[in-house]
């Protein structure tokens, strides 16, 4: 191990000594059956309940009244407070997933996903369909390390396994209502009861804010000004509704089916240019911008006139569990999701009619597991079957002006800026008096694929003290890829201006096909050093498929066919040792463990010259790392956590490697921490005042696999501190709640993204984090 890893080993065992010796919790004090203790956390990562501390997998989880309680409803604000965990959201269309510095966040339908979101044990990690509203949620798994044997084929690297509150027999109701800057709006509740054979809940959520990036296109006084008037920048607008039916026909068996819908409606990304200041405008991310959506043919290339996102998505989970015996069950899981999303976005960031694109992306899956578990004194087991399919389509429509575009991207007349100081758009159409000529393009794949597994799992106790588990999955997959193009010639140049390295496909798609089978182990050891501390280690092999990326040529007789680039499979082993435990008097819960990854073929996507990401193998990769948790009571009205993660996830330096040789992985921090806090008092013997408060800290980032500046400008974040804070009064008895909230307290400047799509035309962007938002919330339960 290099001395360089072994001291940021031994600074992480400091630090998580010194956050064991600080409070620390992770589930509120109302879920709480004695308020001196931690409370037990119980999961099913390994498809049985059992105790976080006796799962020799690294796991962090958290309660919904826990996510609640700290005013979390976004996957990004969960990743804040979890280690080893990034979640990055520019919108619901395009969030990023990293587990311990590898991402999982292409749109293409021909990329298998590396991170497994899971909803209900239904695998949803299609990047464009895999985001959801976080309301009524009883608990969030968070696995890490490849997870094959327990969450399936996309689970390369680790696992969010969301699991959504089922119904009860007993009546109850909420209602909460909220109000905040940027005039938000917000509501969310649920009802549930019925008879002990059938029982029923609905839940809701709707979200609504105006943007935090004004946007002056289409405004008095802008370059579009008269044209359509864009609404300002990261707004949001976001329904959900949930029904759940759980049926109780006698002791043995028990029906859970669950039917979600979620609709989308965001304003637009603020991808603003770092290079060219809007009109009377700076170039930095914070400041207005002036984005519009590609003028008067704007809804009939790009699918609308106004920048955002139109997204709606279908899901249905059925869940049969019969216990068969006291040893013996059979699950059956069953699951079908369906996405339906339009997203404009302007990829140059300026006013410029320059690199207007949109991104239409469908896709549907069906997945159906059949599993049987074992419980007995020494062993506990499963094993079962599994079948997904999927059959995705991404079209990416192009929209430019001709003069805009050849002046922006090839300066063809010298010293006319594309934007220049006073705002205006320079132009070759323009200069030489000509209307404007638009121009477009279209340019798409599609992936269908079917898998099939075959797993088992066993955990063995060779003695009262030392367990062994050791699993396997085989899968066969059978996959296809498609590309299609539309590439008129342009009337300045008499050929495509952009070609996205195909040629015209006449409206056809182009496909290639092949099969691909794996054998992907674990195996674990776990050693109880009492009845409270355990020791774990685990080896585990993860894979990411082989990809077929097709595009398009011309064969002999000038017809399309598709020419393919196979990218072979990545390969990652996971080595791994850790500590869990809990201190005799139940106060304190603390884990740490630490990793060592060594990838094969590490898949990459990079920006081409035209603008569009394409897979890339990167070569050899390897990743060490730190993690550690603690969680605490001190007394009856005070609860605590920590956490903090190193994580040293690069390129191997070798010359093998080329131009990524010795590159960090993108949106990884090597250092990241989160400290919380829960305090709750009865001022009176009917109200309670309570007061909860979080703090993380993440180091620089960079945005790009290839670390280097585009067009000059760092394509990276330092480091951001993040204060958030909820406090209020609430009934004893829990029945009505008053709180106030601010989210990012002290208002910090921040992105989230960089680079993206405009990169590749010479005009990076920038996407701005969230400012301070602060409101109030009233909440009623029954």
């Amino acid at each position: 191990m290099p001395l360089k890893s072994l001291s940021w080993l031994t600074a992480g065992a400091s630090l998580s000594a010194i956050l064991a010796s600080a409070p620390a919790v992770a589930q509120s004090a109302a879920d709480a059956d004695d308020d001196s203790i931690v409370e037990e956390i119980i999961v099913t990562t390994q498809k049985r309940e059992q105790s976080l501390r006796d799962v020799p997998v690294t796991v962090t989880s958290y309660s919904g009244r826990l996510l609640e309680d700290l005013n979390i409803d976004e996957f990004d604000e969960v990743s804040e407070i979890t280690p080893g965990l990034i979640i990055q959201e520019q919108s619901p269309n395009n969030p990023a997933f990293v587990i311990r510095g590898i991402t999982s966040d292409s749109g293409s339908a021909q990329i298998a996903p590396r991170v497994s979101i899971y909803l209900n044990g239904i695998d949803v990690s299609r990047s464009r369909g895999s985001h959801f509203e976080l309301f009524d949620i009883e608990r969030i798994e968070v696995a890490k390390g490849p997870q094959a044997t327990l969450f399936g084929t996309a689970s390369a690297i680790g696992a969010v396994s969301v699991i959504t509150r089922k119904p009860q027999e007993e009546f109850a109701a909420e209602l909460s209502v909220g109000y905040g800057n940027f005039d938000s709006y917000q509501a969310r509740g649920f009802v549930t009861g019925g008879s002990e054979t059938i029982q029923g809940r609905l839940a809701f959520s709707y979200r609504k804010r105006d943007g935090f990036v004004e946007n002056i296109a289409g405004d008095p006084g802008s370059q579009s000004e008269g044209g359509t008037v864009q609404p300002d920048l990261n707004g949001i607008e976001r329904f959900g509704v949930r029904g759940s039916l759980r049926l109780v026909p006698n002791d043995n068996v028990t029906v859970d089916l669950v039917l979600n819908y979620e609709k989308n409606d965001d304003t637009g990304t603020s991808f603003k240019s770092g290079r060219f200041a809007p009109t009377g405008g700076a170039t930095d991310p914070f400041s207005f911008a002036e984005l519009g959506g590609g003028g008067p043919r704007s809804a009939e290339v790009l699918g609308d006139d106004v920048l955002g996102i139109d997204r709606e998505v279908y899901d249905g989970n059925l869940t049969i569990r019969w216990d068969v015996s006291d040893s013996w069950s059979i699950t059956s899981v069953s699951g079908y999701r369906e996405f339906d999303s339009l997203e404009v976005f302007d990829a140059d960031g300026t006013q410029a009619i320059f690199a207007e694109f949109a991104e239409d992306s469908s896709g549907d899956q069906f997945s159906q597991e059949l599993r049987a578990n074992y419980s007995g004194d020494r062993l506990n087991a499963f094993f079962g079957v599994n079948y997904f399919t999927e059959e995705g389509r991404q079209r990416v429509p192009f929209l430019t002006e001709e003069g805009t575009f050849l002046q922006c991207a090839a300066g063809v007349i010298p010293g006319l800026a594309c934007v220049g100081s006073d705002g205006t758009v320079g132009s070759l159409t323009a200069a030489q008096g000509l209307p404007p000529i638009f121009y477009d393009a279209v340019f798409g794949n599609t992936g269908e694929f079917d898998i099939y597994s075959v797993f088992a799992d066993a955990t063995y106790a060779v003695t009262d003290r030392l367990e062994f588990t050791a699993g396997i999955r085989f899968v066969y997959e059978e996959r296809e890829s498609g590309a299609f193009a539309t590439l008129p010639n342009s009337v300045l140049t008499g050929a495509p201006l952009l070609a996205f390295g195909n040629v015209d496909t006449n409206g056809g798609v182009v496909t290639a096909s092949e099969d691909y089978d794996a054998f992907l182990p674990r195996f674990n050891l776990r050693y109880e050093l009492s009845d409270d501390v355990s020791l774990y280690a685990t080896v585990s092999k993860g894979r990411r498929s082989d990809v077929i990326d097709v595009g398009s040529v011309a064969d002999t007789n000038g017809n399309p066919v598709a020419d393919p680039t196979f990218v072979p499979e990545e390969i990652i082993w996971n080595y791994e040792g850790g500590i869990k435990g809990r201190t005799p008097d139940g106060k304190l819960d603390f884990a740490l463990s630490a990793f060592y990854q060594d990838y094969e073929n590490f898949q990459v996507s990079v920006l081409d010259i035209n603008g569009v990401a394409r897979p890339s193998n990167a070569g050899s990769a390897s990743n060490f790392g730190v993690e550690a948790e603690a969680r605490t009571q001190l007394g009856q009205y005070f609860q605590m956590f920590g956490n903090v993660a190193y994580i040293d996830a690069q390129i191997d330096d070798e010359d093998a490697n080329g131009i990524f040789a010795g590159n960090r992985f993108r949106l990884q921090p090597e250092w990241s921490t989160a400290l919380g806090g829960l305090f709750s008092y009865p001022i009176t013997s009917e109200i309670n005042f309570f007061a909860n408060a979080t703090w993380t800290y993440r180091s620089s980032v960079f945005f790009e696999i290839e670390n280097q500046p585009i067009a000059g400008l760092d394509i990276a974040e330092d480091d951001v501190n993040l204060v958030n804070l909820r406090a209020g009064f609430a009934a004893a008895d829990d029945s009505w709640e008053v709180n106030f909230f601010a989210n990012n307290l002290f208002d910090k400047d921040y992105i989230i993204d960089a680079g993206n799509t405009g990169g590749a035309f010479g005009t990076p962007t920038f996407v701005a984090g969230p400012p301070r938002f602060y409101g109030v919330q009233l909440t009623g339960r029954y």
